[in-house]
């Protein structure tokens, strides 16, 4: 069998809305088909893929440098042993070559969107759902499933005062959702809490609530926040300062007394191992946030897992970011300890299958082969024009 080609698209995912540090008004995302000559149902298997929202489409480095050093490779070097399917594994090895460690930069996000496409091409070839996959080779088999997800949103917009962001919020209820996620840092502290306060008059308490600052704080406003929010006991406190500043988050986890979550904006295992040696989080009560598609795939992921238990971390305090169906196989597989999920936006790349409904904040995975993307009706219609070399209408 053999990678016969290898199609690559942007598709904005543009909004007006905003966090606390970039609004979305020209946001993108690659999408990559990866066709083989196996046939199933009598077409080619083809593998899809793309990257998560906040990293625009990284088109160049997929198209001058990964894509062709993947199509060059020797056929025979990317299969497993049993010569019938792809190794992802060595997929990424030849991905990688004459790639200098450090400085991930923008590669990670390429390098993870082709991951997930060859991800979604070897259980299609397998024929089976990739959580059901992923279980047997690296979970003993065990799935968990349904899977724990929360509503991320209430982000700023144009004209979104407390009575729409409450009404949104409670639109995430009324979808099934008991946790919901909500911005902050964009405005100053006092709206911020009265923002939080007009929440948690929806959700009722704590429990049911995360924020999250996207990275926006130095360490006097980061502290001063955590100050402010320490009597809500929120759910967790995210992202409060630069995602690299390991000392912010070690000096504030040492004052902020509740749980708090990070990690979506680091892109390799090293940057999550010092994450994990230097930033102070806790391993009973904290969160980790890292997302395959941004850093390097699941081979990649697979290495962070290792480590994060090597250091006493377990799979179960880590919950992707990204909210697609490609974290949702991984904490299914992998025994996570739950999925971020976007009801309101990044459509169509956010959400899960058409026809699974969240029921008591959790959420089931079709039995389709692959990550299931031919149960999205919106977004498998895209990737198939992608497949196709059609022009992308949105």
């Amino acid at each position: 069998m053999r990678i016969t080609d290898i199609r690559v698209a942007s598709v904005p995912i543009s909004s007006p809305i905003a966090n606390a540090y970039i609004d979305f008004s020209k946001m993108d995302a690659a999408v990559v088909a990866v066709i083989t000559d196996v046939v199933r149902d009598g077409s080619p298997v083809v593998g899809y893929g793309f990257n998560s929202n906040g990293r625009y489409a990284p088109i160049g480095l997929l198209r001058e440098r990964f894509v062709p050093r993947l199509l060059e490779a020797d056929p025979v070097s990317l299969l497993d042993s049993s010569g019938d399917n792809l190794d992802p594994h060595k997929i990424w090895a030849t991905l990688m070559t004459a790639e200098k460690p450090g400085g991930h930069g923008e590669r990670s996000v390429a390098v993870g969107t082709l991951d997930m496409a060859i991800w979604d091409a070897v259980a299609k070839i397998e024929e089976v759902p990739l959580y059901r996959l992923l279980a047997d080779r690296y979970n003993d088999g065990m799935v968990h499933d349904p899977v724990w997800v929360y509503a991320a949103g209430g982000y700023y917009a144009p004209g979104k005062g407390l009575r729409e962001l409450q009404e949104e919020m409670r639109d995430y209820l009324d979808l099934g959702y008991e946790v919901v996620k909500m911005k902050i840092g964009g405005t100053t502290l006092a709206d911020d809490l009265a923002r939080i306060e007009a929440v948690l008059a929806v959700v009722g308490d704590g429990a049911h609530l995360a924020v999250d600052a996207n990275g926006r704080f130095d360490l006097p406003t980061a502290l001063a926040y955590g100050d402010a929010l320490a009597p809500y006991q929120l759910f967790w406190y995210e992202e409060a300062g630069d995602p690299l500043d390991f000392a912010l988050q070690a000096e504030l986890s040492q004052q902020y007394p509740h749980a708090m979550a990070t990690g979506e904006n680091l892109f390799s295992m090293q940057d999550a191992r010092n994450l994990i040696r230097y930033g102070g989080l806790h391993p009973e009560t904290d969160w980790l946030q890292f997302d395959c598609a941004l850093s390097y795939g699941l081979v990649e992921y697979l290495r962070t897992i290792e480590m994060l238990e090597q250091n006493g971390w377990s799979r179960r305090r880590v919950v992707p970011h990204g909210g697609h169906q490609m974290s949702l196989n991984m904490a299914a597989g992998l025994g996570l300890g739950g999925n971020e999920s976007y009801p309101g936006v990044f459509q169509p790349f956010g959400g899960f299958a058409d026809g699974i409904r969240v029921q008591q904040g959790t959420v089931g995975l079709p039995e389709s082969p692959g990550i299931g993307f031919e149960e999205k009706g919106a977004l498998i219609d895209i990737m198939r024009a992608v497949a196709a070399g059609e022009h992308i209408a949105v």
